[in-house]
């Protein structure tokens, strides 16, 4: 071993050690299917006055840490309910590891030891990434076959582990479906006192549902949600929605200035055009169904249902269609690997009318 492995070796965390990076492809010259980005830019008179405004920003001063502005703004055009707040993240991600880290306390849960994270899987991975990073256990309660809720097994899950998040993704990623909003239900009444509900809201914009508006019932509950899918990717802008008194415990493990000049700018001047991006989402949402239709006719193919910007489906051979694609220069998801109940399906992005049309022709070259 050399000095710098010595080094690492005594230093670094042999979890992290044994970890990979999180990996994510060149897609120079490739129609980028694989990331539910909105492949739809601003109208050109409102890239220009953003660009007046971007100017205007103050970059030699530090953010003011508050962020009072963009945070009414977001109260106001996002539908949080009156008496509640929200604190912003680098993303989704910076929210979910905000989470993790308020929440990674030594608690008893039955068996004594660390504090639990719990998600019906499969499941956004940085569920369970944060989760290990804070020192926190993980336990993943696989759905159904036809990626439902298996109630039974999650209110075990609960009963038995105590755990003090539980993340439901609503639409889930990468499955596309929404969970029974009455199961959703009997969960965050089953977590009582003992621990948090994180409904994650990452893909509303193309749901046309939500549990925004039922924060006041359930005080255990938090909404998070991201611009990212919204069309503001590049941004990287997240936020929860809470009690005021828990974002307050939230807020103080928040790195003071997470949120940059340029991301607030950007989001304060997206948010007054929100209806720019809602018919953005609607353009989406039609060509999903489309894409839909088109894909079930294929034979061998099996379609699942979507509620958000991407749809999952069955291949007979994920390996070989992946490796088709990408001669073809088109990027999709081979989730085939990540989860028994996903053998078999790959993942891709609803974009516009020409995308979707060459996707769908190398798919059927493939198959």
């Amino acid at each position: 071993m050399t000095r710098i492995d010595h080094l690492i070796a005594n230093t670094i965390r042999e979890d992290v050690r044994a970890g990979h990076v999180y990996n994510v492809p060149d897609a120079s010259g490739y129609v980028k299917l694989d990331a539910m980005e909105n492949p739809y830019v601003l109208p050109e008179s409102l890239r220009i006055e953003l660009g007046r405004r971007l100017a205007d920003a103050a970059l030699n001063r530090y953010p003011v840490p508050s962020y009072a502005t963009l945070k009414q703004r977001i109260r106001a055009r996002l539908g949080v309910p009156a008496g509640h707040d929200v604190i912003l993240g680098n993303g989704s991600d910076e929210i979910i590891a905000i989470l993790c880290m308020a929440c990674a306390r030594q608690m008893p849960n039955g068996k004594g030891g660390r504090a639990v994270v719990l998600a019906p899987v499969p499941a956004f991975v940085m569920f369970q990434r944060s989760a290990q990073f804070a020192g926190m256990d993980f336990v993943g309660v696989p759905l159904k076959p036809d990626f439902s809720l298996d109630m039974p097994a999650m209110l075990a899950a609960i009963a038995e582990h105590r755990p003090a998040l539980v993340f439901l993704a609503y639409p889930n990623n990468p499955t596309g479906n929404l969970y029974d909003a009455a199961d959703m239900v009997a969960i965050i009444e089953a977590l009582g006192e003992t621990g948090i509900a994180v409904v994650d809201e990452a893909y509303q914009p193309f749901a046309g549902t939500s549990f925004m508006a039922r924060l006041p019932q359930y005080p255990n509950m938090v909404v998070m949600r991201t611009l990212s899918k919204l069309g503001l990717a590049g941004i990287r802008l997240g936020y929860l929605a809470a009690a005021p008194a828990l974002l307050e415990q939230f807020d103080k493990v928040r790195p003071p200035y997470n949120i940059n000049v340029l991301t607030q700018v950007a989001a304060e001047f997206a948010l007054d055009h929100l209806d720019v991006l809602d018919g953005q989402a609607a353009l989406l949402n039609a060509a999903r169904a489309d894409l839909a239709q088109a894909l079930a006719a294929l034979p061998g193919v099996t379609v699942f249902p979507s509620s958000a910007n991407f749809i999952t489906l069955r291949v007979p051979d994920p390996q070989q269609t992946c490796a088709k694609l990408f001669e073809a220069r088109v990027l999709i998801k081979n989730l085939s690997r990540m989860h028994a109940l996903l053998a078999g399906c790959i993942r891709v992005t609803v974009s516009t009318p020409e995308e979707n049309s060459v996707f769908l022709n190398a798919l059927k070259a493939s198959l």
